[in-house]
């Protein structure tokens, strides 16, 4: 046991990350919501073994399980970056819980103007924290720009959702639950670019497998970024297209006009269904 502790390199990942299910294991590892409930104490204990591992004094006793999930806690909480502790709602660990939350609310809560620009700021509000909690340290961004983002993703999402409410009064009810993703995406299209512009303006750095720095690249910022506003409209689209479709048709049934909440409750779960489904 003391040479497999001795041997064990904590930054090595867990699973083989050339292959799919290796990467699958992965994002999932690091993206547990459990780990969102784990008390501020175990989560800076952890960060301690990680980091006297990483300095080769491991305690006395430790097995590689708890190294392993040492580590978990560690990459769920803290930034990859700088390693300051990350607030509670920007980590990867509470998109399950918080998104399902925020989307199921957003796909019940359509028919009236006040609670689409209501629940359309919560969750601009919500992936603005996400993108400025989750950014590259190595591009820095100023609070004038965050600020900016923000306003600019939040008004292009309202503008949308409520242009397009006025516009689906008189369409089918289908169009009109279709109208939150639409302002979702529209607004990615424009939080993303914003919050990481500094990537964009100034180049991110290319490495090698070894992480040795071969130069800079705008192009690399542009494709990176693009990749992630369409990974984020995709990753939308199952709870945000299919569920409205899903309600359209169980809200003809009488148990659905039974509760005043069933159906937003009914949402809620399935979004979180659809959340665990699809996330990386």
């Amino acid at each position: 046991m003391a040479m497999e502790i001795a041997k064990f390199d904590i930054d090595s990942p867990r699973w083989d990350q050339s292959t799919f299910v290796g990467r699958l294991k992965h994002f999932f590892n690091i993206t547990d919501p459990r780990t969102a409930l784990v008390p501020e104490q175990e989560l800076d204990r952890a960060k301690q073994l990680v980091d006297s591992c990483r300095a080769g004094s491991v305690p006395p006793g430790t097995s590689v399980e708890q190294l392993h999930y040492a580590k978990k806690l560690y990459d769920s909480a803290f930034h990859p970056d700088t390693g300051d502790k990350m607030n509670l709602i920007g980590r990867m660990s509470f998109q399950v819980p918080g998104g399902m939350a925020i989307t199921g609310c957003m796909l019940q809560f359509y028919r009236t103007v006040p609670a689409v620009v209501f629940w359309q700021w919560v969750n601009q509000s919500f992936n603005a924290l996400v993108n400025y909690t989750n950014r590259n340290a190595a591009s820095p961004i100023t609070l004038t720009q965050i600020g900016v983002a923000y306003v600019t993703a939040t008004s292009t999402a309202l503008a949308t959702a409520v242009g397009l409410n006025l516009y689906t009064k008189k369409a089918p009810p289908l169009i009109a639950r279709w109208v939150p993703f639409a302002a979702v995406a529209a607004a990615n299209c424009v939080n993303i670019p914003m919050m990481r512009q500094q990537e964009i303006l100034n180049s991110i750095a290319v490495t090698d497998e070894n992480d040795n720095t071969l130069g800079h690249s705008r192009k690399a910022a542009i494709k990176g970024i693009s990749q992630v506003v369409i990974s984020r409209i995709a990753m939308a689209a199952p709870g945000m297209i299919l569920l409205p479709i899903l309600m359209e048709r169980l809200e003809s049934f009488p148990f659905m006009k039974l509760a005043l909440y069933g159906s937003c409750c009914l949402l809620v779960v399935s979004t979180e269904m659809l959340h665990v489904c699809k996330q990386p």
